[in-house]
């Protein structure tokens, strides 16, 4: 297939104050950009639909990771089905902001990093992606102490072992790289249908009352008079947006080769928009379905105080009466720290050459984020065993937090500007919903950070 023309941006230049001639036919992701071809006019809204369908579902991903396991888990357990409200919620406002990442990238066609770099002078772009890099490292933490704990529940491999054997899946992202985005798109939706089915099979032998679940997802003024109650809702809304797949959804949605006119543009934001919310139905699906086994299993069998993802694993073939359970537990969080090498490895390239135009192989940035991740989780589990890894995974989480103002910030500014997104700039009450959902994440955030350090 012949190279793809650069796209032409739909605003002016001067929109973008530090926008040069040298980076205006620079395309987001250029050995993947416009790869996938998407039907003619001709052709039915579901081929051309589905022509879109992928990228949603890579930054679903990152709803799934180890932080979110560990939050859910303690949620059912402690308090039964009463926080389903609080994923619920916390999935409408990951909707709003992962479908205004999309936006961005089609209407101008440069992705978040890039978007920064041509508007912010140089000095706050590298603190920019000095802060964006950190979010890569830590959500690498959490993809190796998942990988690294799955090994060990089911082959007994020891955390320090596992650790280092998950430095090997770079080799797998760069083979489905190397294959085309399609490849990377179908490997990502597996072992996404992976954990949605290990979940499905331990949901139906858990058989938790629908009354109770249906309730559940109803709005609670307990959550808010009970204080630990409202401290893990904090938990469940603080982790709901990670910060790096901002940036990553951005740029792949620009993988399709849809007509950059107006009219080509508006039908592919239509199209993004509808794969990024169904893709995010089912992270709600996955992460209510980990609250419901957990409180079906837990909370009325007095096991309250789990927390660790090891002591569930532990418990649940005995509790739910299936042998299988406790093996399809950690089957699911394998995929699920898996499927996260993928999307760490586009999203770290989307952000050095968005903000720095640098570009190194895709094994050695691999390699490298995964080695800086990797050397925490060793010294730990050498120094303070396997409930140190805990610990360490509490601290990913809070470095994530700490990112997310660097990434949701920017966002709003851009797409509620009409200089930059001419017909596309969101309407005003779009804008204030998306600035209502920013702060309360923010503060959300800022509590948990707080609450972490004191």
């Amino acid at each position: 297939m012949s190279r793809p023309e650069p796209a032409l941006s739909p605003t002016p230049k001067s929109a973008w104050r530090f926008a040069s001639d040298a980076q205006a036919d620079t395309n987001s992701l250029p050995g993947a950009f416009a790869s996938v071809q998407v039907p003619g006019a001709g052709a039915s809204w579901l081929r051309r639909f589905l022509a879109f369908v992928g990228p949603g579902y890579m930054v679903s991903v990152g709803y799934m990771d180890p932080g979110n396991w560990a939050t859910d888990l303690q949620g059912g357990a402690q308090f039964g089905y009463t926080l389903l409200t609080v994923i619920l919620l916390s999935n409408f406002m990951a909707i709003i902001l992962q479908s205004l990442a999309a936006r961005l990238g089609i209407a101008t066609g440069r992705d978040l990093a890039q978007a920064c770099r041509d508007h912010f002078p140089p000095a706050v772009n590298i603190v920019l992606w000095l802060a964006c890099e950190l979010a890569i490292i830590a959500c690498d933490l959490a993809e190796v102490i998942g990988t690294a704990v799955a090994l060990h529940l089911l082959f007994d491999i020891p955390l320090l072992a596992g650790a280092i054997i998950s430095a090997l899946d770079a080799f797998l992202a760069l083979y489905l790289m190397n294959r085309g985005f399609r490849y990377l798109e179908a490997f990502v939706i597996g072992l996404l249908a992976t954990v949605a089915l290990c979940f499905a099979v331990e949901v139906v032998a858990a058989q938790p009352p629908v009354a109770a679940i249906l309730k559940g997802f109803l709005p609670s003024t307990e959550i808010m008079t009970n204080s630990q109650m409202l401290y893990i809702a904090i938990g469940i809304i603080g982790a709901t947006v990670m910060p790096h797949n901002l940036y990553l959804h951005s740029s792949i949605v620009q993988t399709r080769a849809f007509e950059r006119t107006s009219s080509g543009r508006r039908e592919a934001i239509r199209w993004a928009t509808w794969d990024s919310t169904i893709a995010l139905m089912l992270a709600l699906f996955i992460n209510a379905a980990i609250l419901i086994v957990a409180a079906a299993a837990f909370h009325t069998s007095g096991h309250q105080d789990i927390a660790e993802i090891e002591d569930a694993y532990r418990l649940l073939s005995p509790l739910l009466g299936l042998g299988v359970a406790s093996t399809l537990f950690a089957v699911a969080l394998l995929a699920a720290g898996t499927n996260s090498t993928v999307t760490g490895t586009l999203a770290g390239q989307i952000i050095m050459e968005g903000f720095l135009r640098l570009t190194i192989p895709h094994w050695a940035r691999r390699l490298l984020t995964r080695g800086l991740a990797i050397i925490p989780v060793v010294a730990v589990t050498m120094l303070y065993g396997n409930r140190g890894v805990g610990e360490l995974l509490l601290l990913s989480q809070v470095v994530l937090s700490m990112q997310l103002p660097f990434a949701v910030i920017p966002l709003l500014m851009f797409v509620t500007d009409r200089g930059k997104m001419g017909e596309f700039v969101i309407s005003r009450r779009i804008t204030v919903l998306a600035w209502a959902v920013a702060i309360i994440i923010l503060l959300l955030n800022g509590k948990l950070l707080f609450d972490a350090i004191a």
